[in-house]
Parts: structure tokens; sequence; C-alpha cells
């Protein structure tokens, strides 16, 4: 694979079910050259965890006034055109892209190579095949690790690096391949959730860490059942 396009998420966290992405960085290479690069923050609608921001830098005040998810995302889809994706443990990030993109309405359909298992299958004496630990054996420099943009740049460099050395030897890790993720499309937060959630915070005085009209029906569900295990019903 020649032509492509690097991409990496930073998120709030690990389940694209229940979890948003807060930035994208993409990398689009020819013949080993970049050719371009897509990057933007975007607001989640929801306060970025203490965890994320310790891992990122990236605060609440840096979301504040970026695109929403389904303006950023557009941007991004005209961005990789037709091309491939490449990414580490690419599924994370297209699993992300592909909820949101469902839910948007959006197409996302994508062939990619995952550079975690081609460093898994070439590389099996190695104790890690992180993106970071991949990066300093291959003494690959980065200025800003866990942000969307330098981690694309370093995985597109590791690519590089790894093609030269493998490419010839162990050409079919390095042909694209159908990325497979099923997603039903979320429906909005329905009338009576967003009453009975009105009721739920207004009851127990509960400052809420998200948009509640963000909320999709199943997220909507999700957030009642944590308050009445939390806080507890209505008692009227």
């Amino acid at each position: 694979m020649r032509e492509y396009v690097t991409l990496d998420l930073e998120t709030t966290g690990l389940e694209p079910k229940r979890d948003r992405i807060i930035e994208i960085g993409a990398v689009k290479v020819c013949d080993g050259v970049v050719t371009g690069e897509y990057t933007t923050l975007i607001d989640p609608q929801m306060e970025i965890p203490d965890r994320i921001y310790q891992l990122t830098g990236i605060s609440n005040e840096m979301i504040q006034g970026k695109p929403l998810i389904g303006e950023a995302l557009g941007a991004f889809l005209e961005f990789c055109g037709e091309l491939p994706l490449l990414g580490h443990n690419i599924l994370f990030d297209y699993s992300f892209v592909k909820h949101q993109a469902v839910n948007c309405g959006l197409e996302f359909e994508k062939e990619a190579v995952d550079t975690l298992k081609i460093a898994r299958a070439v590389l099996p004496e190695l104790p890690s095949r992180s993106l970071q630990n991949l990066r300093q054996y291959f003494e690959i420099p980065q200025e800003d690790a866990h942000r969307a943009l330098e981690d694309a740049r370093t995985t597109y460099h590791l690519y590089e690096r790894l093609f030269r050395e493998y490419g010839q030897s162990k050409s079919e890790l390095f042909c694209p391949k159908q990325l497979i993720y099923k997603v039903k499309k979320q429906g909005p937060m329905t009338p009576a959730q967003k009453r009975y959630l009105q009721d739920l915070v207004k009851y127990h005085r509960i400052n809420l860490n998200v948009n509640p009209e963000s909320l999709t029906k199943n997220e909507a569900s999700r957030l009642i059942d944590e308050i009445l295990s939390t806080y507890g019903k209505i008692m009227r």
C-alpha cells in the first residue's frame, strides 16, 4: 500500500458506543511522501474526563467553540476520499468514526492496513508493540505524544520504516483489508426520556457533565439507569 490516509483519534474513553471523539488527526501519503494533513479538535458536548486531560492535555477550555462531530466528520471524509486507511490498532479508531458516521447519516466503509498487526508479525521478540514503544525502538522523533496529528505522523513514519524493511519479504502484511464493524443507527433521546431525565436531575440536584440535547436514546437510557442506581428514584 503506497497511497493511504493515516488516522489517529483522541477520545473520552475506550467504548465507541458511549464515549466520544475529541480530536481527529490524519495524514495523506502518496509513494511515501506526505501530501496533506487534517486535524481538528471536536466539541463532544460533555466534560473531558480528568484522566483524558492528564493523558492528552486536551482541556474543556480547548474544545469550547470547536466543531461538533457531524461537521468534523464531513470534512475528514472529504479529506480521505477513496483512499484506504492506515493506523496503529486501526479498528479502534475506525469503530469510533464508523459509529459516529452512522449516527450522522454518513457513509464510511474502508479498507486498511494495521501497523500493530505488522509489528506483531515481524517483531515478536519485543515486549510491547505499542506505538510509543515502536517509536523508541525505531528512533522516530515525536513532539507531542497522545495528540492525534502527532500520533498519525508517527504511525506514518513507522509504516514507511516497516515497509522498507519487510515490504518485499512480508508483502501480504502491507495489503489493505476490508474493515468490519457493524453499527446500528441510534435515534435521539425520546421526549419521555427527556422529561424523566430533567425530573431526576432537578429532584436530586445533579450537575450533568454532558449536554442532554446531544444524547442518543441508548445514552439517555444508560444515564438514567446510572442516576437511579446512584441516587435512587423520585419519592413523591
